[in-house]
């Protein structure tokens, strides 16, 4: 059996089994013997980015929904992950904010607690872009705690049954018909039985399980995008830290894929020194909503593949080892950072790719590049094709901008091959690796979250499975959500 049919069988299992070492003695466990703890109309498995926005749209409309979460807060990347800010959710041109919705209204509630600055007020090649220009226009600064809280208070406005610590084992199957999952939660095995379920995983774990067909990574090199472990710092001297950045904007340059951009001269004293082994030329760092608080996005953690525990611990150890390294270099090099301190690293690994889901429609960056609107679009972005490690050496990046204003992202990536009442929203949807490198990151994310917990509702209301929905009712629907279509 080949590895990405070993992982459609079998993967789902890994979780269980590692914490449970009886559970292979005895043999495979049967439906009848788990407790059948939960029913609900819709499951969400993954409280993410994607998964919590599904699960409110769902909620929203009527549908009794559950969302079952491996951690212990909702927001995922987002939080568990630490990664910010957003990236763009306006057009390519910086004029018009192209994705709005549960987005636009969860960053509204944070800014309202000053937990975040909104993306009209942060241009281009500022701090809160890390000085970037393409790509980065109308980012949105965020804290995580801030995010944390607001969506623990949409999810109980909303009536979700929200469920921590719990690890999603395998699906329930009826033919090719998805009933319900059994998750493992601190009592043990449990059974969740459902009308409807919404893959948020990111790695496409339920989808897989069930039987989907994927393609894992880039087939056509054979690997993943490069991981990053994102930390925060603070105690930041920002308005130094700033002002030399900026005497050396005009230095900025992109070499054979590689960034010189922030501190890229003192990495090079770093590295002249025997003091750097990080693949990056420079560091990406983005001013965050406290005045001496920064994100750091600059490890680079290779060739981690997210659906193997063991890949996904070696990767979170080297992270750290990397964040204990920049630290040393902030405090050595940087005068700015003398008396920074490190406030937190992300408890998880920011993985950019893992599987992608087959679905009806595989999204294609030619069309993403072009401008390609789709009848059947669900959401509207501009973000640019972000391959990192796509170029000749590790530590460079492919980075495609659009030829338009926006793209569309049909509904039909959201709806996987051969598999009813199923949907997934999240990076695992269904594209090409190049296509994924611009989808995947949070605001469009969120905005598939949005519209596949909108159709889940409305299939259900319809008594119809997801693949057989009316689409322009779907788009009505979600333009009266504040959706941008």
């Amino acid at each position: 059996m080949d590895r990405r049919s070993f992982l459609r069988t079998s993967g789902a299992l890994a979780a269980a089994s590692a914490l449970m070492p009886g559970l292979q003695a005895c043999g495979e466990v049967s439906d009848s013997s788990i407790p059948q703890k939960f029913d609900t109309d819709i499951l969400v498995v993954g409280g993410g980015p994607a998964g919590v926005c599904a699960a409110i749209a769902a909620a929203r409309l009527g549908s009794r929904v559950m969302v079952v979460e491996s951690g212990n807060c909702l927001g995922g990347m987002a939080t568990k992950g630490m990664v910010a800010p957003f990236m763009t959710s306006f057009d390519s041109a910086g004029e018009q904010q192209v994705i709005k919705g549960l987005f636009d209204e969860i960053v509204c509630r944070m800014v309202d607690i000053d937990g975040a600055i909104h993306p009209s007020k942060v241009r281009a090649t500022s701090p809160y872009s890390a000085w970037i220009t393409a790509g980065h226009d109308h980012c949105t600064p965020f804290e995580p705690e801030a995010m944390k809280y607001v969506l623990d208070q949409m999810t109980a406005e909303a009536g979700v049954k929200v469920l921590f610590h719990a690890q999603f084992v395998r699906p329930v199957m009826k033919g090719d018909q998805i009933k319900g999952a059994v998750i493992l939660a601190k009592s043990g095995l449990q059974g969740v039985s459902a009308k409807c379920v919404i893959d948020c995983t990111g790695d496409g774990d339920v989808a897989a399980a069930a039987g989907v067909p994927f393609e894992f990574g880039n087939q056509a090199v054979g690997k993943v995008q490069p991981s990053t472990l994102f930390f925060h710092v603070n105690g930041v001297d920002s308005a130094a830290f700033e002002k030399e950045v900026e005497s050396h904007l005009h230095e900025f340059r992109k070499v054979d894929g590689v960034s010189y951009r922030t501190l890229h001269w003192r990495v090079a004293e770093a590295e002249a020194a025997g003091e750097w082994d990080i693949a990056r030329k420079s560091i990406n760092i983005y001013k965050c909503v406290k005045n001496d608080h920064w994100a750091v996005n600059c490890t680079r953690v290779k060739d981690v593949d997210a659906t193997d525990s063991e890949s996904l611990t070696s990767g979170e150890i080297e992270g750290r080892r990397q964040v204990q390294e920049l630290m040393n270099f902030f405090h050595k090099y940087v005068p700015a950072f003398k008396n920074a301190s490190l406030m937190s690293s992300a408890s998880t690994l920011g993985i950019r790719e893992s599987r992608h889901i087959l679905g009806q429609h595989v999204l294609q960056a030619e069309d993403l590049i072009a401008g390609v609107v789709p009848d059947d679009s669900i959401l509207l972005a501009s973000n640019s094709v972000d391959v990192h490690g796509g170029g000749k050496t590790a530590n460079s990046t492919t980075y495609t901008t659009i030829n338009a204003p926006w793209y569309g992202v049909p509904y039909r990536c959201l709806v996987p091959q051969g598999v009813k009442g199923l949907l997934v929203a999240g990076r695992c949807l269904s594209a090409t690796s190049d296509a994924a490198g611009a989808v995947r990151v949070m605001p469009p994310a969120m905005a598939m979250g949005e519209a596949a917990g909108t159709a889940a509702a409305l299939a259900l209301k319809a008594g119809i499975n997801p693949d057989s929905i009316d689409i322009d009712a779907l788009r009505k629907q979600l333009k009266s959500q504040n959706v941008f279509l």
